[in-house]
């Protein structure tokens, strides 16, 4: 459409970077998400909108090159450079983000302002389902904590059962997820006011290793897993604790301080 600006993405040497996607995954992704790689005229089928010229009732804004709006990309990147300058910490979002959106705003940022890396980490968190299907506004198939809390289920299970997935993998929300949560929890709080309990400078240590490693959440609850097992004496028999006074308070400090957990 006449009035119409794309973005060159060919005037991104660093284009692809964030996403690490071939330029065929691109095109057939853009496509999909609802780019318009076969629109006529453009110099390359993955330049994105940068600016929408006025259609019938539609919003429009007064600018040098014509009255409409911004793409919804460049739009994104311009909130981002405006009140985090160039090259902030961290971007993030679901997955589906990955591709086209966070690629093509990390491209206009680069060719904006200069500076490289847009982002200096990436973040993007795995897709929730709910029956076999992805958890959307659209479906209506969602789960609320508010509704989860109203029912009575203490917030830190309902914690402690998304905790216990990776944030980048995909998984399903469940009945017996909410259970599992449920079991753990109980054992962590009966552990922590246990008589004999593990030495707790070891867990800490592991929990903060975890955590540092890509948030492994799951690895952090593992070790938090096995010190409740030994603290009641369900460990390996042959690995014997002696009393560690001050212990289960340390403990629960730890858990609250990093996974806001709280026994």
């Amino acid at each position: 459409v006449d009035g119409d600006l794309y973005f060159s993405v060919s005037s991104d040497e660093a284009f692809g970077s964030v996403s690490g996607l071939t330029r065929d995954q691109m095109v057939l992704l853009f496509a999909e998400q609802g780019g318009d790689p076969d629109r006529a005229g453009k110099k390359d089928p993955l330049d994105c909108l940068l600016w929408q010229r006025q259609r019938p009732g539609e919003p429009g804004w007064d600018a040098p090159f014509g009255t409409g709006r911004p793409g919804w990309h460049v739009e994104c990147t311009a909130i981002a450079l405006h009140h985090l300058g160039p090259s902030f910490d961290v971007q993030g979002g679901g997955r589906d983000l990955v591709f086209p959106h966070h690629e093509m705003c990390a491209a206009a940022g680069h060719v904006g302002s200069g500076v490289r890396p847009f982002a200096q980490a990436y973040v993007h968190s795995g897709m929730v389902g709910l029956g076999g299907e992805k958890m959307s506004k659209s479906r209506g198939n969602l789960v609320f904590v508010s509704r989860l809390r109203q029912q009575g289920v203490d917030a830190a299970a309902i914690r402690l059962a998304l905790l216990s997935h990776h944030y980048r993998s995909d998984w399903g929300w469940s009945h017996e997820d909410l259970q599992r949560a449920l079991t753990r929890l109980s054992s962590w709080r009966d552990a922590v006011h246990s008589d004999s309990v593990a030495p707790a400078g070891p867990l800490l240590a592991a929990v903060r290793e975890r955590l540092a490693d890509d948030l492994d959440a799951p690895g952090a609850i593992a070790a938090v897993d096995a010190w409740a097992a030994a603290a009641r004496g369900q460990g390996h028999r042959d690995v014997v604790h002696t009393a560690a006074p001050g212990a289960g308070e340390l403990v629960a400090r730890t858990v609250d301080a990093l996974l806001g957990v709280k026994l």
